[in-house]
């Protein structure tokens, strides 16, 4: 069983199955160097976190494909191109933790101005001020997903209320279609959703127009969700403030408005990037290939709408 890996950590993770299962020839391909070997004798591909060069190109030699386990849970750059005889699997759940705990980390920042404090420590000025606060804030959840779900456990204590958004409404959880009533009532807005065709652009003028003055924007999810010119010129105007862990393009690069933008807090989409994520990953990845081999059922298969 051929099998191109992301890592050394998770070729090690795949060394020793259990007995009586093929043996992983495991090759990492971590998208920088060239290729490991023929495409065309890989039977399961776990690329890296950041997209190899060339992916639909790719994709068309591997003949033999059966599995493309991403470790990201977004899956767009492969979806479209993925062949009918694969099965393609996201890892969903794998990092809820960190994304969750960035979240909470970054409205508070904003909320509590860290980023000024900091930027007055490196100035050597004490810059006393009174400052917002989570507490009685009212939290819209834009993608209520398993993300979400950690992030309302990791804001279980902060006094907050939490209204939860998903394409579809369900018990509890609001549709997309009531976004419109349901904005201007939040302090904070934090994106969840998926890079879709139906969610691009999704933050728009009108949009951030809904929100109250003084919320706080908080971006998890994907560049191409958010208007950036739209979101700078309600940063400009000093309505808005947002927290961002993606950007339209990554790097951003020096000389975007979003730099210099005030009340922005930009983070170089680092909230999934942990320990915890790389531990769950590993696991989530052997399980896999364990369900793979023995014909069970995979988890996190996805089909038909994403």
């Amino acid at each position: 069983m051929k099998i191109w890996v992301a890592s050394e950590e998770i070729a090690d993770a795949l060394s020793h199955l259990p007995e009586g299962l093929p043996a992983a020839e495991c090759s990492v391909y971590d998208g920088k160097g060239p290729l490991p070997g023929p495409p065309e004798e890989v039977e399961v591909w776990v690329p890296p976190l950041v997209p190899v060069p060339d992916i639909p190109g790719l994709l068309r030699r591997m003949e033999k494909l059966r599995l493309l386990q991403t470790v990201t849970a977004g899956v767009e750059p492969y979806l479209p191109h993925v062949p009918e005889h694969a099965v393609l699997c996201n890892a969903r759940g794998v990092h809820d933790a960190g994304t969750a705990e960035w979240a909470v980390g970054a409205m508070i920042a904003v909320l509590r101005d860290f980023p000024e404090f900091a930027a007055a420590q490196a100035r050597r000025e004490w810059t006393y001020h009174h400052t917002g606060v989570l507490a009685d804030s009212t939290v819209l959840i834009v993608g209520y997903g398993s993300i979400g779900e950690a992030l309302e456990r990791r804001l279980t204590g902060f006094e907050v209320e939490i209204v939860r958004v998903a394409r579809t409404t369900r018990e509890g959880v609001h549709g997309e279609d009531e976004l419109p009533a349901l904005l201007p009532a939040a302090d904070v807005v934090v994106l969840l959703v998926p890079a879709t065709a139906s969610t691009a652009g999704l933050v728009d003028a009108e949009f951030l127009a809904r929100m109250k003055d003084g919320a706080v924007l908080v971006n998890a999810a994907r560049g191409s969700v958010v208007d950036a010119g739209a979101l700078v010129a309600e940063l400009r105007a000093g309505r808005l403030r947002a927290a961002l862990d993606v950007t339209p393009a990554e790097p951003l690069p020096p000389d975007h408005p979003l730099w210099t933008a005030p009340g922005v807090f930009i983070t170089p989409h680092v909230a999934g990037s942990t320990p915890a994520s790389r531990r769950r990953v590993r696991a989530l990845v052997r399980e896999q290939i364990i369900r793979y081999a023995t014909g069970r059922r995979l988890d996190n298969m996805i089909t038909g709408h994403y």
